[in-house]
């Protein structure tokens, strides 16, 4: 049946191609828009679903939210056909941010978008994670719908991967070689201008985190905002958009940077980091040690630099249940399962919950319960904390009394805003100033 379906499939092609003007070769003097003269045919045996994006990934997938009928989550994650654009979620190749900041242009102004199979059924990918789709957009204004796949392919943003074994085969081999021609973007021997060509492997700072031992005593780069400044390290945090997480990693600057480096390394500043990444004994924690600014050569790229300005910590809202929850990944082999504690190392989170004070000599230890401080009870730990006149608190500022006869009082509740932290064999919540506890009753 599948070769029935497959050969209907090449015949409605034939039939279209009959009754269509044959798609023109590329040429020096004209240059070719391949991707609108290919059609999208609805009549074709090929599935075909109108969709939204769910999550923007990079230059070729992207998560789209479908029909419970297409999958039964609600969500299709498509690995686009015929291409492979560089990376730019793991380590960072040449030319991976421009073409996903191209993928992420075009589908945010489209009115409609939809995806389409190769044949009659949805195609996994080798992972058996991603369904292979080719991915048509229609701009706004415009009545026709242009193929995305092969848009990368003729701006030169992606590369051949068995563009010719697939129903628009042929029109994928004429865009590639019109890319090679015309010397575009992989193919211009250019160097990239969003790329930082140095000693270091460009790379985020989720990759880092998932695999710190394959980095280690290497040198990496990488960006993210700097959240906290404390005892001459940095905390630097990043969103990912394909996990809907934010990941996170302490640099350590010592006693040796310059006053220009410090003032890359202002919290809010959205910065690039080049450094040793190593594990830090004593702080039970991988770092990003080795950091320089050199005055005179700020655009060297082994430099710590300033992207942007004016950012806030994500302050990740959470809670006792979700702070413990494992949370599974898709990876090159497979869905991977982390506790969200151990992903959340390093990143600014929000927590509401009720308080009680177990340790109020040393770290002040507070624990937010959650049922009377059970399994899912989560430790904050906070540096001494005052009231409006000055005096400390106590444990007792974290009771409401709830029946003054009978001397019955109940834990308040508070919001925290900290960092995730771990030592000693225990995550928990670190804060670090006065207003990072606030009580809500």
């Amino acid at each position: 049946m599948k070769t029935i379906l497959r050969c209907m499939a090449l015949l409605a092609v034939s039939v279209l191609l009959a009754v269509t003007p044959r798609v023109p070769a590329w040429s020096e003097e004209t240059f070719v828009d391949y991707a609108s003269q290919v059609r999208l045919d609805t009549r074709a045996e090929t599935l075909q679903q109108e969709v939204t994006v769910h999550v923007f990934v990079d230059g070729d997938t992207t998560h789209f939210n479908v029909p419970k009928s297409v999958n039964p989550e609600g969500v299709l994650k498509a690995r686009y056909i015929a291409i492979n654009t560089p990376e730019s979620t793991g380590r960072i190749e040449e030319w991976g941010k421009k073409a996903s900041a191209f993928t992420k242009e075009k589908l945010q102004s489209a009115d409609s978008i939809i995806i389409e199979s190769d044949t009659a059924d949805w195609n996994l990918d080798s992972t058996s994670t991603r369904d292979l789709v080719w991915v048509w957009y229609r701009p706004q204004g415009e009545n026709q719908y242009r193929n995305l796949n092969i848009e990368l392919l003729q701006n030169g943003l992606a590369i051949a991967n068995s563009a010719a074994q697939n129903r628009y085969g042929e029109t994928c081999v004429a865009a590639i070689a019109q890319a090679r021609a015309w010397k575009l973007n992989i193919y211009s021997g250019q160097k990239d201008p969003d790329f930082f060509y140095g000693d270091a492997i460009e790379l985020t700072i989720r990759e880092l985190r998932l695999h710190p031992e394959e980095y280690n005593g290497k040198k990496v780069a990488f960006s993210g905002v700097v959240t906290l400044d404390h005892t001459n390290t940095v905390l630097v945090e990043d969103y990912d958009e394909e996990t809907g997480l934010y990941f996170g990693i302490p640099a350590y600057y010592g006693f040796n940077m310059s006053g220009g480096g410090l003032e890359v390394l202002t919290p809010g500043n959205l910065v690039r980091i080049v450094g040793i990444m190593q594990y830090y004994e004593a702080g039970q924690a991988w770092q990003i040690s080795g950091m320089n600014y050199r005055m005179m050569k700020p655009k060297d790229p082994g430099n710590i630099q300033i992207i942007s300005q004016g950012h806030a910590p994500a302050w990740k809202e959470t809670d006792p249940e979700s702070f413990w929850e494992s949370v599974a990944l898709d990876t090159e082999n497979g869905p991977e399962v982390y506790d969200f504690a151990y992903l959340a190392l390093g990143t600014s989170v929000s927590m509401t919950a009720k308080a009680e004070m177990v340790d109020s000599v040393s770290s002040e230890l507070i624990c937010l319960e959650c049922s009377d401080c059970g399994p899912d009870s989560v430790k904050v730990c906070a540096p001494p904390l005052y009231d409006e006149t000055g005096r400390a608190l106590t444990a007792e500022d974290f009771c409401v009394t709830v029946d003054e006869e009978r001397g019955v009082t109940s834990a308040r509740l508070i919001q925290v805003h900290g960092i995730v932290d771990y030592y000693d064999g225990e995550y928990y919540i670190r804060v670090y100033t006065q207003d990072g506890i606030t009580f809500l009753d």
